[in-house]
């Protein structure tokens, strides 16, 4: 059987359990900075990307576009992979996970994120974001119908069709759209009302109200009705049944498009309803013909990785791998649970009496181990964010304490999942903190106008007289830093100390004799608030003339 010969675009990083997406650049120049960059780093055919869970390499070329690969097996042949989606949009679910995450965290609000596939849908059409009793169902693409009246508030994919009755009875719907920036994808939130152009703006720019999600288009949308929508949908009117040929050319293209999201049992439905169709020309017969067969030389492939899924957990359960057959069970009631046959029903039910027969001890050491890993796959894909994020900082800032803590924290549960480079660069993070205790609890560039620091050089990252300071290290190096480094502060707050210890020390309020209650030099007034106000200004004034008090 022949192996899918397209090209990987997207991975993850760390593990194959990880959602941390990654896509790779396209031109051979543009690669060799992603190598230095992720030079410490893995990469993964990860399975929330439907891929197999293997090690991937990168391929550079000058005559093509560079991709990922996978590395070979063991015994020299090529790699079988059956990934339904690999291109630029294939971790379009991860990094919406990753964006609304953000989002929200930045609102002090947390949320659940499920990739839920239901009636078999593939992995990644839909994301389910639940928070503080409210929710957002995100359906990338059309292989599940959105639902309005369900609690959840659908957000469409720019490929998913609405009808106009429903832009008019719901006044307007949002959409989503990822934009590539670098090796990233950028959210998008969209605004579509009945004849008006679809807005779109950044999702800082978005908020969550009473009414489900808002952006500045809804305001004025609303503002132009005078009545509030109704919550519930209501279907279009009905359509003609279109001719033969006509509804020959609309089961093709479902057919192209289940075949692209590579859903088996959208494909195998369409193929059923090309079958009892009648009456079409016969030139387009031979075209429904072709199309069938290719569908079916497919869906064997489909069935064949779905029988060495099923061949696996049965093995497992022969040899008694407790830990292997909980892993694979969820594989196969994720990928495999419509149409089981027979066979496949008992060896799942074989499968979980296994598991539900194991004493309560073993169970839990199961479960156990379980938890202590995905604790530690998460804690491993914090870790990459937060250095990622820190790459743009050349050193310790005190606005970077909190980011500091986290990484070292998540590290710690990390244990075995962070690699060597991410070791190095968390053990100099951790060296940073460590000798940031000893500087004072106020950044240095609070007590220095720019004014002063600017007519300076800096040491540190040799910034001439009049220049900003620029990062030194990280992957922005070279851009200027919002900050001064405090390597060219520190002289300047140096400077100032020195000088205060040359001049004469100010006057003290007890050096003054008190005219209220009569207490002389350094004698506390007889007052449980503190010193007489008169005693005050009467210090005041001893310290703008320059003269010495009398002592008394």
């Amino acid at each position: 059987m022949q192996g899918d010969r397209r090209q990987i675009q997207t991975a993850v990083l760390g593990s194959a359990d990880s959602d941390d997406p990654l896509m790779l650049p396209l031109e051979a120049i543009e690669l060799d900075a992603f190598r230095h960059l992720h030079e410490s780093d893995t990469f993964w055919c990860g399975l929330l990307l439907g891929g197999c869970g293997g090690r991937l390499t990168t391929k550079l070329y000058t005559d093509r576009a560079c991709h990922f690969a996978h590395h070979p097996d063991p015994d020299g042949l090529p790699h079988e992979c059956r990934r339904r989606s690999r291109g630029v949009a294939s971790a379009d679910h991860l990094y919406v996970k990753s964006a609304a995450a953000a989002w929200l965290r930045g609102r002090g609000e947390q949320a659940r994120f499920d990739f839920t596939r239901p009636g078999g849908a593939p992995v990644g059409s839909v994301v389910d974001i639940q928070f503080q009793g409210r929710g957002l169902r995100v359906h990338l693409d059309g292989a599940v119908a959105p639902v309005w009246d369900d609690g959840s508030e659908p957000v469409l994919g720019v490929s998913v069709p609405v009808d106009r009755d429903t832009l008019i009875e719901r006044w307007y719907v949002h959409r989503i759209r990822l934009d590539s920036e670098g090796t990233a994808r950028r959210v998008k939130i969209g605004t579509e009302a009945f004849a008006r152009p679809t807005e779109w703006f950044d999702l800082g720019q978005c908020a969550m109200m009473e009414r489900g999600l808002s952006t500045p288009a809804v305001e004025r949308i609303i503002q132009s009705h005078r009545t509030p929508p109704p919550s519930r949908w209501s279907p279009g009117k009905a359509k003609k049944v279109p001719a033969p040929d006509a509804r020959a050319q609309g089961l093709l293209r479902q057919l192209v498009y289940a075949r692209r999201i590579e859903s088996v049992v959208m494909v195998a439905q369409v193929c059923g309803e090309i079958a009892d169709l009648t009456g079409v020309s016969p030139e387009m017969q031979v075209q429904l013909e072709a199309a069938v067969r290719n569908a079916r030389v497919w869906l064997e492939g489909q069935a064949e990785v779905r029988r060495k899924l099923f061949a696996r957990l049965e093995e497992a359960v022969a040899e008694r791998r407790a830990g292997r057959v909980r892993r694979l069970l969820i594989r196969v009631n994720a990928a495999a649970s419509h149409d089981r046959t027979e066979a496949e029903g008992a060896i799942v039910a074989r499968a979980s009496d296994y598991f539900d027969a194991l004493d309560c001890d073993t169970r839990q050491a199961v479960e156990a181990e379980a938890a202590t890993e995905r604790a530690a796959a998460e804690a491993a894909g914090r870790v990459r964010t937060l250095l990622k994020g820190l790459r743009r900082h050349d050193a310790y800032a005190h606005e970077l304490r909190d980011q500091v803590k986290e990484l070292l924290q998540a590290a710690t549960l990390a244990g075995d999942h962070v690699t060597a480079g991410q070791a190095r660069d968390v053990a100099l993070w951790k060296e940073r903190f460590a000798s940031s205790r000893s500087l004072p609890p106020y950044p240095l560039y609070s007590r220095v106008a720019r004014r002063y620091w600017i007519a300076r050089s800096c040491p540190r990252c040799h910034a001439e007289q009049g220049k900003d300071c620029v990062l030194v290290e990280g992957t922005d190096a070279g851009k200027i830093r919002k900050h001064p480094h405090d390597e060219r502060l520190q002289p300047i707050l140096d400077e100032r100390k020195a000088k205060q210890k040359q001049t004469p020390r100010a006057w003290r309020v007890y050096e003054v004799t008190c005219p209220d209650c009569g207490k002389g030099y350094n004698s506390p007034c007889q007052s449980p608030a503190g010193p007489h106000r008169s005693r005050v200004e009467l210090a005041k004034e001893y310290s703008r003339l320059g003269k010495l008090p009398p002592k008394r």
